[in-house]
C-alpha cells in the first residue's frame, strides 16, 4: 500500500503536467478568439443573414428574399460607380503612401539631431481626428476660395474643379489619406530598418557601394516582409475608406453625380438614406467583404511568389 500511493500521486502529477503543457497555450490565446467571435465573426455571419431578408430599421426582419438584394445591388449603376471610385482613391493613396513612408523612414534612420522629435513629429497627423483633417483639406481644395486654386491662379494657371471633376476629387481625398497615414507607416518601416544588422551595411561600405546602391540593394530587399504587411493593411483600410470622402463637402453624398462616392458611402446611403434597406446595405457589405478577401488572396499569391523568388536557389537536377 505504501508503494502504491506514491506511484498514483506521481502518475496524477504527470498527467496534470502534460495537460498543463498542452492546454495552457490555448488558454492564453482563447481571449482573442472569444473577442474575435463576438466582434468579428458573429457580425459577419449576422450580416449575411440580414442580406437574405427584407430588413427595416423599425420593423426589423421581414420576409426571406434570398439573393434578391444582391441582384438589386449588382443591377444598379451606383454600385459600379462606387467600386470605381473606391479603387481609384485606393490606388492614388496607397502607392504614393508606401513610397513616401519608405523614404521618410530612411531619412529618420540617419544620424539626425533631435532624432526623437522628428520621429514623434511624423506621427502627429495620425492622431488628428479624421473629421478635422477632412474639414481642413476641404477648405484647402475648395473650388472658389481654396488655397490650392488661389496659388494656381497666382501663377496664371487655371483653377481646378476639385468638387466637380472626378479624378481631381479622388486626388484631393487621397491627399487627406496620405497626410494621416504616411507617418504611421514610416514608423513601421523605421522599426524594420533598425532591425537590419549593421554588419550588412558595413560590408557594403567596405565593398565601395554608395548610399543609393545600399538603399536599393540592401535596405529595400531587407524590408520586403514589412512592405508586404503594409501593402496588405493599406489595401484593407483603403477599400473601407469612409470619413474623408464623407466630409469632403457639406452634403456628404459623394458629389452631385456621386463622383467620389465610395463603397462604404453607398452602403451607408442604402442603410440609412431614403431607402432605409438594411438587407441591401448588408448585401453591399458582403460584396465588399468578398472583394477584400479576393484581393487578399491575390496579395498572398503575389507575395508568396516574390518570397520564393528571393529565397535560396533550389538545386537543379
Amino acid at each position: 500500500m505504501t508503494t502504491t500511493r506514491p506511484s498514483r500521486t506521481s502518475t496524477r502529477r504527470a498527467v496534470l503536467a502534460r495537460l498543463d503543457a498542452r492546454l495552457t497555450p490555448y488558454l492564453f490565446i482563447s481571449p482573442f478568439f472569444l473577442l474575435f467571435f463576438l466582434v468579428g465573426l458573429f457580425p459577419i455571419l449576422y450580416t449575411a443573414w440580414v442580406s437574405l431578408h427584407e430588413w427595416d430599421l423599425i420593423r426589423g426582419q421581414g420576409e426571406f428574399v434570398g439573393l434578391s438584394n444582391f441582384r438589386f445591388v449588382l443591377g444598379t449603376e451606383s454600385f459600379y460607380k462606387a467600386l470605381r471610385n473606391t479603387f481609384s482613391i485606393f490606388l492614388l493613396s496607397s502607392v504614393p503612401q508606401v513610397i513616401a513612408a519608405i523614404l521618410i523612414a530612411y531619412v529618420l534612420d540617419a544620424n539626425l539631431r533631435a532624432k526623437t522629435f522628428w520621429r514623434m513629429g511624423v506621427l502627429v497627423p495620425y492622431i488628428v481626428a479624421p473629421v478635422a483633417v477632412s474639414m481642413i483639406f476641404a477648405k484647402i481644395f475648395a473650388d472658389q476660395s481654396g488655397l490650392v486654386n488661389n496659388l494656381l491662379l497666382g501663377m496664371d494657371l487655371p483653377a481646378i474643379g476639385w468638387h466637380s471633376d472626378a479624378l481631381a476629387s479622388h486626388f484631393a481625398i487621397a491627399t487627406m489619406v496620405n497626410f494621416r497615414w504616411t507617418g504611421y507607416n514610416a514608423l513601421i518601416f523605421l522599426a524594420a530598418m533598425q532591425a537590419i544588422p549593421r554588419e550588412i551595411y558595413e560590408a557594403a561600405i567596405i565593398d565601395g557601394t554608395g548610399r543609393m546602391r545600399r538603399f536599393w540593394h540592401v535596405t529595400v530587399p531587407m524590408l520586403r516582409p514589412t512592405i508586404i504587411f503594409v501593402v496588405i493593411t493599406s489595401t484593407i483600410g483603403g477599400l473601407q475608406i469612409f470619413d474623408e470622402p464623407r466630409m469632403f463637402d457639406t452634403g456628404g453624398q459623394g458629389g452631385a453625380s456621386r463622383q467620389w462616392m465610395t463603397m462604404t458611402m453607398y452602403l451607408y446611403e442604402l442603410g440609412w438614406g431614403p431607402q432605409v434597406s438594411f438587407g441591401r446595405a448588408s448585401a453591399v457589405a458582403w460584396l465588399l467583404f468578398l472583394i477584400i478577401i479576393g484581393i487578399g488572396i491575390l496579395n498572398f499569391l503575389i507575395t508568396k511568389r516574390i518570397a520564393d523568388a528571393g529565397g535560396p536557389a533550389k538545386n537543379k537536377r
